[in-house]
């Protein structure tokens, strides 16, 4: 076999390493068990305040810190991610090259007056002000100043190094400015980069501190007395690992760490798909009494197996197996992961096996958990409603995926060849494809193109 015909078969390296999420996790928890302990290490050094678990908001946010830290750490001295050209920054133009800082000011106005639109959207949509979203909407207010403060030295930074000085903030910034040279497509592409983090990171930050709290006050001697007890809090902690790294990756989009969106999705249904799954838009969709409800009158799993320790212990494995997966799926991006963003190509993990592994264990979960089909009343009406609408919930998550996929498709070629891999080797598309052609057996594969 050549080299050209091994690259062609061989699966395209990653660009996150599986390291970097395994660090940030070790980090997690870390702090987690150092949360739970506190009341123990406050006793014996005699510290002041309450010696009770450190399970409120705060501790919560420190642990963003602790799981961030560690990952950013690796990425630099480990894996050295800011010496990759993908990072748009050439570290020998400190000494080559003056940065034009008129640049620099212009793009500082388009990052402020950003904020400042952003900002102002929160205070026009009713929900940030209310539930779980109060405490997002103070955490980000404690940070307006710090980062008004601090992107002044950041970009004046950066710029020394960044090979192309004219970004899509200072195309946003001279479009203010009415400065020759800015461009509507880098105007647009700067505002769906920042429409997805404003969104996103408001929402992130709003359910940290529940899915955190319940790790950290767990009372693991009452919970191991009874086998769904056990289920329900390896689930919780799946969880909040996903919701504690996927933050993390909302929050450091920063170059030097090669972590920055390079584009956000262009296209409309991706948009769609994508937050017809988030409040506000879901609540309105999904769920009881609403138009799409796959949960009517029916009890889910613990009520149809009480009484049979087994078969509980049994289903509630197979349910923290498919959490696992879904957290999995997260945090092996490390410092990496969004939505509808292209931030890198992603092929080790659970992303060796499919290229869309959270999906497809979270639609597996939806079923194992809620068994539509059974309903407490024993209508097979019911039934029958319930797995249409969750059938429909599936294909809003199969449309999410493809969107997806088409996004990356335009983007990258290294994508592109690891979309072609999984064609053949993914355990789910493999064995399509080789149906595919025992049906169609003269048809050629259709290249896949970049998006226009």
């Amino acid at each position: 076999m050549n080299a050209e015909e091994t690259t062609s078969t061989a699966r395209p390296q990653s660009d996150v390493s599986a390291a970097v999420g395994l660090v940030g996790l070790a980090g997690l928890f870390a702090w987690v068990l150092f949360a739970r302990a506190y009341p123990a290490i406050s006793d014996y050094f005699a510290l002041p305040g309450p010696h009770a678990p450190m399970a409120g908001p705060n501790a919560a946010l420190a642990g963003l810190l602790a799981a961030a830290l560690p990952m950013a750490l690796w990425s630099i001295l480990v894996d050295k991610v800011h010496r990759r050209p993908s990072t748009g920054l050439d570290w020998s133009l400190a000494r080559s090259l003056k940065p034009d800082r008129t640049v620099t000011l212009t793009k500082l106005l388009g990052i402020w007056a950003t904020w400042a639109i952003i900002a102002a959207l929160y205070c026009l949509c009713r929900w940030y002000w209310t539930g779980q979203y109060v405490f997002a909407i103070d955490v980000l207010k404690w940070a307006a100043i710090p980062l008004v403060i601090l992107s002044v030295p950041y970009l004046f930074w950066v710029d020394r190094y960044l090979a192309d000085q004219r970004d899509h903030a200072w195309h946003f910034g001279a479009l203010l400015l009415m400065r020759r040279g800015w461009d509507a497509h880098e105007v647009k592409a700067h505002w769906r980069t920042w429409i997805i983090k404003g969104f996103f990171t408001a929402f992130m930050i709003s359910i940290i501190p529940f899915a955190f709290e319940k790790v950290v006050l767990a009372d693991f001697g009452e919970i191991t007395k009874r086998p769904e007890q056990v289920a329900m809090i390896a689930i919780e902690a799946m969880f909040m690992i996903d919701v504690m790294i996927g933050t993390v990756g909302y929050i450091v989009t920063m170059r030097p760490l090669d972590a920055h969106i390079r584009s956000g999705n262009p296209f409309l249904a991706g948009w769609l798909a994508a937050l017809i799954c988030y409040p506000p838009f879901v609540l309105g969709i999904l769920g009881d009494g609403r138009a799409i409800n796959y949960e009517s009158d029916t009890p889910g799993w613990l009520f149809w197996l009480q009484g049979h320790d087994m078969a509980i212990a049994a289903w509630g494995a197979l349910l923290v197996f498919l959490t696992a997966i879904y957290a999995w799926a997260t945090f092996a991006f490390g410092l990496r992961f969004s939505n509808l963003t292209y931030r890198g190509v992603l092929t080790n993990g659970p992303y060796r096996f499919t290229r869309h592994p959270a999906y497809v264990s979270k639609n597996l979960f939806l079923w194992c958990a809620t068994l539509p089909m059974l309903t407490a009343s024993g209508s097979w009406v019911e039934g029958i409603r319930n797995c249409f609408f969750l059938l429909v919930v599936n294909g809003i998550y199969f449309w999410r995926a493809k969107t997806e996929e088409a996004h990356l498709l335009g983007e990258d070629a290294k994508y592109r060849q690891y979309h072609a891999w999984m064609d053949r080797h993914g355990l789910l598309t493999a064995p399509l494809t080789r149906l595919r052609s025992q049906l169609l057996p003269h048809r050629e594969p259709a290249m896949q193109q970049p998006a226009e």
